[in-house]
């Protein structure tokens, strides 16, 4: 039977069939959590929100909190959140379950929540940190692409 297996989700889609599994929702993502993982999702969402302007959206199995590029997204799992915070430097704390290097320039810490009273400094800290970085990332990064256009280049003068 022609058709082809989803790079993302592993399902098997039939030719002329739609698919489109990115196609997921915060809500859909959340419903199944217990009711302190649902209570701890919402205080995670509610303290993200009171830092400013973003984008909030779910992609795959990820909730992701972006401005310009992701600065932290949420992972919702059967017992716990996971959470996923980029930051420019490496943390040292016991909430701190793997760190990893995303870039260059960003370091992503995986912690674990369990439990609405979990969200408090100093993992908001460190979301807000994540969140105002993000905006130093694309700073610089916009500076340096403005630079790098507007390199002088060297005339050739050629006489003969």
């Amino acid at each position: 039977m022609p058709g082809r297996e989803c790079f993302h989700c592993k399902q098997w889609i039939e030719d002329g069939e739609e698919h489109d599994c990115r196609a997921t929702t915060e809500a859909a993502l959340t419903q199944e959590l217990s009711d302190d993982l649902r209570d701890a999702w919402e205080r995670l969402r509610e303290t993200a929100v009171s830092f400013g302007d973003q984008r909030i959206y779910a992609s795959h199995k990820s909730i992701m909190f972006s401005r310009k590029s992701c600065y932290f997204f949420v992972r919702p799992k059967r017992n716990f959140l996971e959470l996923c915070v980029f930051l420019g430097h490496t943390l040292k704390a016991p909430q701190v379950r793997r760190i990893d290097r995303a870039s260059k320039s960003k370091v992503v810490h995986v912690i674990h929540v369990k439990h609405r009273d979990e969200v408090e400094a100093p993992i908001t800290d460190w979301l807000r940190e994540a969140y105002e970085f993000s905006d130093v990332l694309t700073s610089k990064a916009s500076t340096a692409r403005a630079k790098s256009k507007h390199k002088p280049t060297k005339s050739r003068i050629s006489i003969r």
